[in-house]
């Protein structure tokens, strides 16, 4: 168990949080949810001791251990993939590391043999024989293939380390676990494994993601950090959001019927307050008048952008046309005689581990590289808008959001911006801040302006909810699914895609692709079946043997 007793914290006059009183109980799983800058991050730092409270205190049931998912990715490098596995559990790593020291004396002396025995007693009541098959299992279900098992932490990319990172946090069965965006940089296989896995997880866990699907499936509760408050509620995040909006509803409902009572007693007191013989009445209504009291409903740190793509004009039959696309990329062939045809109704998701082959097929059909072999053709009634996976050289400058945007808009008319950018919650006084100090979140949605304002009927985008909160990932899939036009896009928000897509390309790590016209849980299924297909095949013929 680990709770929060009148917890405030202040970044300097401002209260983040304000007395916050909550407990998070064994065997359950809390989403912490809340708009971007409301301390989702900074309250799980306050419970892991990384950040101390102005007042009030964290409380943690004796002896039980607690486990965060670091977000430093370059803090291990100098450590193999293992080590930093089993380090999670520091105290098993002390033990092993001690261990070896002593065994690699030469002069083994008897005080070395009664403190190795100790060690053992302690490494036995650890499981740490399982340490090593446990840490691969855990590397092994997120997609960590043995032969990196072994290998230093610097020579991996970001993706990997990530997925160290967040085995590096399961391992050794934690008390209490931290979880912030574990999904970020996972591809969907390795989140469906993390689901499974926090599902069967029996201690307490708390995570913050925006991923709907995912809050969904493993969560028991969800925590609501509004208001400088944090309220509990009992079930997912789709039960906290229609009881959220249940009591805002009843609030107001509420609140009418007392304005309304207020003005037939104020007509009353208004009209015969001054009658001798209706005096008492009169007064009675007053004393009943100065007891209503009207619920104060603030308004929410939540704030939803508009998405709307508009096109410019109706797509035709002849939309886009691939033939025998191949790509070689640092001698690797990532695509490998691709070849289909789309529609003028197709929202096409991308799925799969290797998510580089996508970036460059992407690239490719939006014509920033060249295939080595193949072609391929747009048809001559569409128009393109992209957004590309690094997209950091497109604020490598110093205009303001105002003048970026201004530049790809084809009506040079400053109210005219400043009216998709306020679409975007980027009021008045935004549009004079540089591009090259915006957030993450801020120059996606800067990005999707663009989209916007540049009326295309053809969207091409490369991960586009990386760095979103839920409120503009819910504006941008309802966005996207309004659309009336094509679309070719990649995410790992399972939601996102099973609601947004009509057709699941797969591109094979070894560069083939897989076209089915099916909705991205149907794809999962057919997945799903043909992997027991596989295996009921297996265990016949080693019945037949």
């Amino acid at each position: 168990m680990i709770a929060a007793n009148n917890v405030t914290y202040r970044v300097g006059k401002k209260a983040l949080f304000e007395d916050v009183n909550i407990k998070f109980t064994e065997g359950n799983c809390y989403g912490l949810i809340g708009a971007n800058g409301a301390g989702k991050s900074t309250f799980l730092k306050i419970l892991s001791g990384k950040l101390e409270t102005s007042s009030g205190d964290i409380a943690i049931t004796p002896g039980q251990r607690l486990s965060v998912l670091e977000q430093d990715h370059f803090k291990y490098d100098d450590f193999d993939v293992l080590d930093t596995v089993i380090a999670g559990n520091q105290r098993l790593y002390d033990i092993m590391k001690e261990k070896e020291a002593i065994y690699a004396k030469p002069d083994f002396s008897d005080e070395d043999g009664i403190r190795a025995s100790e060690l053992e007693g302690e490494f036995a009541e650890m499981n740490g024989w399982e340490a090593e098959a446990d840490a691969e299992s855990l590397l092994n279900g997120l997609g960590i293939e043995p032969e990196f098992h072994h290998e230093i932490m610097r020579n991996l990319d970001g993706s990997k380390k990530v997925k160290v990172l967040l085995a590096r946090a399961l391992f050794g069965n934690p008390d209490i676990l931290l979880l912030d965006e574990p999904t970020n940089h996972l591809d969907l296989s390795a989140i469906e494994w993390l689901e499974e896995f926090l599902i069967n997880f029996e201690n307490t866990i708390i995570v913050v993601s925006h991923d709907r699907y995912f809050l969904n499936k493993v969560c028991t509760h969800t925590a609501d950090i509004d208001y400088g408050k944090i309220t509990l509620f009992a079930g997912n995040y789709d039960f906290w959001y229609e009881s959220s909006q249940l009591i805002i509803q009843q609030r107001k409902e509420a609140n009418k019927k007392k304005e309304e009572k207020i003005k037939e007693l104020q007509e009353f007191i208004s009209r015969f307050s001054a009658n001798a013989s209706k005096s008492k009445q009169a007064t009675s209504r007053k004393r009943a008048l100065e007891k209503i009291e009207l619920d104060d409903i603030k308004p929410s740190s939540r704030k939803y952008p508009y998405v709307d793509f508009r096109p410019d004009r109706e797509i035709g039959n002849e939309v886009l046309t691939v033939e025998k696309l191949s790509k070689t990329i640092d001698g690797v062939k990532v695509l490998d005689n691709i070849s289909f045809t789309l529609g003028h109704d197709d929202k096409v998701a991308f799925v799969g581990a290797n998510e580089k082959a996508i970036t460059v097929l992407f690239r490719i059909l939006m014509g920033e590289l060249e295939p080595d072999e193949g072609n391929y053709k747009w048809g001559v009634t569409t128009s393109q808008a992209y957004f590309p996976k690094d997209y950091n050289k497109e604020f490598a400058n110093d205009y303001t959001i105002t003048e970026w945007l201004t530049g790809y808009s084809p009506v040079k008319d400053v109210t005219y911006v400043r009216g998709f950018l306020g679409r975007m919650l980027f009021p008045g006084e935004d549009g004079v801040k540089k591009v090259s100090v915006l957030s993450g979140g801020e120059k996606v949605r800067c990005l999707l302006s663009r989209m916007m304002i540049s009326g295309a009927n053809c969207l091409v985008l490369d991960e586009p909810t990386n760095h979103l909160d839920m409120e503009s990932i819910t504006a941008l899939n309802n966005g996207l699914i309004k659309f009336k036009g094509v679309e070719l896009f990649t995410c790992h928000d399972h939601q996102f895609v099973q609601t947004t897509a009509n057709r699941i390309m797969e591109i094979t790590e070894d560069g083939q692709l897989i076209d089915k016209m099916t909705t991205y849980d149907e794809y999962l299924e057919s997945n799903v079946s043909a992997k027991k297909s596989i295996v009921y095949e297996a265990d016949r013929e080693d019945d037949d043997v």
